[in-house]
């Protein structure tokens, strides 16, 4: 089968809703599920064939989307930050440390896996806990994902804002922006290339929930076509003698059911569904480390959440003693997992992948990208709040000065109008030029009562000249700063936002209208 590696760079927060949390808060995964992936590309693939709703007895469509044993979207886990960077993979529940150490980046502790052998060490065993990981240079190092928690209110649907029935708030604990993450799907060699051009079409992808409101835009920064993909990184051939034991460990949450037809996290059935596979007997497993979780999702085209079950979680791991196992059945597990849902990503496992008793263990640096992202966003985020400062400054000022200045009544309110309107047409551009030309093509009535009008000690139209001419004159000394940005009136970001001629226009405006106002 071929194996088609998807990056996705995180551009907005994504809401990969699970049922942790209360029920006013949506937490996110910890990862992009499968099934969201699967469902982007099935909208892709409706709008580039021009479909309303997918023809279901269609073969191709059978294959790309809906047949376990065709195609499979794994799950988009974090991916490591190294020269080569690779797809990390949950943290097995089986690797304890000792509670007093803590995880840093520079120092290492040591890690003990349970599953091979448990020791006398550590004396007070702790769960390491809910990371991704690979190893590095001898090193296992753990990835943890970011997350952003914004609070939302909640309102009317049709009124557009919240009401005396409707105004509760809720939480949304989203996987941040900037992150990179990898996912892999598994096709037959006949439909890579169709799976291929659905992604290279265009980069820009939305994922998850909420997409209206700021959340789920997903960059595709690399796509490519492996044939001899493995997902642990170790050939089968090196695992099939491992002592007559047969180490089975979750790659991914895993849906099972029992001989009645029932969903279970039941780690026996893990022992059933390998004998089904194999067509071999397996005896009572030896050791057992699992958790169970919650699986649901929502179906787009009922517009209803799919039911939730429970199932195994990732990371869970199960020991058979005294059972041999060749490369062909190493390759066939791990090719199509065990359970339901498997197009999904659900039901991926590796055997005979942990072999040592202990090893050294540490954090992963931010990655450079994430990082790098987020001093881009923070100075971004720091030149809006000096712009914000700045127009507030002059919106200040403006008012200030406007309350200084008063016409006396030789100029009708329907010149006053005019001027107004003339102005407004040219405030979105800073288009000064039309109040300029309106001035310089008055009729001789029109011209005498501009003269004519007194504003201080100059004629009205003497005081708009040199508004016009100078844009900047009649501001004096505004300027902010914010961390290390710097904001003037009249600095390069102003001149090229025509910014003083903006204020400007609004500055006659808000005379004239005062004019108006006074005269009634």
């Amino acid at each position: 089968m071929k194996a088609i590696t998807l990056t996705l760079q995180t551009q907005q927060p994504i809401l990969a809703t699970s049922f942790q949390g209360d029920p006013n808060s949506d937490v996110s995964y910890s990862y992009i599920s499968g099934s969201m992936i699967r469902g982007a590309m099935i909208g892709r693939y409706m709008r580039q064939n021009q479909l309303a709703e997918l023809d279901l007895i269609n073969k191709e469509v059978k294959r790309l989307f809906f047949d376990a044993n065709s195609t499979r979207y794994l799950n988009a886990y974090l991916l490591s930050d190294e020269k080569q960077p690779q797809r990390t993979l949950p943290l097995p529940l089986c690797w304890f440390k000792d509670k007093d150490e803590e995880l840093k980046e520079d120092s290492p502790i040591t890690v003990y896996d349970f599953s091979i052998e448990r020791g006398d060490n550590p004396e007070t065993p702790k769960s390491v806990g809910e990371y991704f990981w690979r190893k590095e240079r001898g090193v296992v190092k753990l990835y943890k994902e970011k997350r952003r928690i914004n609070i939302h209110n909640f309102r009317d649907r049709q009124k557009g804002r919240s009401t005396d029935n409707q105004g509760e708030l809720f939480r949304y604990d989203a996987l941040e922006a900037g992150q990179t993450f990898q996912s892999v799907i598994l096709c037959e060699d006949r439909d890579a290339i169709a799976i291929q051009m659905l992604l290279v079409t265009e980069p820009n992808i939305w994922l998850g929930g909420s997409q209206s409101a700021g959340y789920g835009h997903t960059k595709i920064i690399d796509v490519k076509s492996l044939n001899d993909w493995d997902e642990i990184g170790d050939p089968a051939e090196n695992r099939e003698n491992n002592e007559e034991i047969l180490n089975i460990t979750l790659l991914s949450d895993t849906l099972l059911r029992n001989e009645c037809g029932q969903a279970v996290a039941d780690p026996r059935i893990i022992k059933q569904a390998i004998e089904e596979v194999l067509n071999i007997s397996l005896p009572e497993p030896s050791n057992v480390f699992v958790a169970s979780t919650l699986i649901g999702g929502f179906n787009r085209k009922w517009g209803l959440p799919l039911p939730q079950v429970p199932a195994l979680a990732a990371g869970s791991a199960i020991v058979f003693k005294d059972i041999e196992i060749n490369e062909s059945q190493i390759k066939q597990l791990e090719a199509y997992g065990i359970g339901e849902r498997r197009e999904d990503g659900f039901g991926r496992i590796a055997v005979n992948w942990l072999k040592k008793e202990e090893f050294s263990a540490s954090l992963a640096k931010p990655s450079s990208s994430y990082t790098s992202l987020k001093k881009e966003s923070s100075h971004l985020l720091a030149e809006q709040m000096a712009q914000r400062l700045l127009e507030q400054k002059l919106e200040q000022y403006l008012q200030t000065k406007v309350g200084r200045f008063k016409l006396d009544e030789c100029i009708t309110n329907s010149q006053l109008s005019r001027l107004q309107s003339v102005a407004r047409q040219g405030l979105p551009n800073g288009d000064c030029s039309l109040v300029i030309s309106l001035l310089n093509n008055l009729p001789s009535n029109a011209k005498s009562q501009f003269d004519r009008t007194k504003i201080g000690d100059k004629s009205f139209r003497q005081q708009l000249d040199e508004w016009l001419s100078n844009p900047t004159d009649w501001i004096n000394g505004i300027e902010v700063r914010i961390a290390n940005i710097d904001r003037k009136f009249d600095d390069d970001r102003a001149r090229e936002d025509k910014l003083a001629e903006k204020y400007t226009l609004r500055l006659i405006m808000a005379v004239a209208k005062k004019a108006t106002k006074e005269k009634k």
